[in-house]
């Protein structure tokens, strides 16, 4: 069975709000096990799933489309310029 990389990322996601969520609930008993969960779990997301998604959604695109370059902003004055006379 081969492993998609979108499930993968919802289970980390799912798995890291699961570990905050832990360690709030733990706060007044265990403090300091309580702070290594909630830390874990936002490691997981910002380490891992963020960069895992943005991989996974950037995958295909040209990068050159989303820089302010001299080409791209004379498209978006014509676009302007167009959606002007429309009015």
């Amino acid at each position: 069975m081969k492993f998609k990389l979108k499930y993968g990322i919802v289970l980390i996601t799912l798995a890291s709000f699961a570990s905050i969520g832990y360690g709030f609930s733990i706060k007044e008993k265990t403090p300091s096990k309580a702070n290594k969960f909630i830390g874990c779990g936002t490691a997981g997301l910002f380490l891992l799933a963020m960069p895992l998604f943005l991989f996974k959604e950037s995958k295909g695109k040209d990068m050159k489309d989303y820089m302010l370059t001299k080409e791209n902003i004379k498209k978006m004055q014509d676009k302007e310029d167009k959606n002007s006379q429309n009015r």
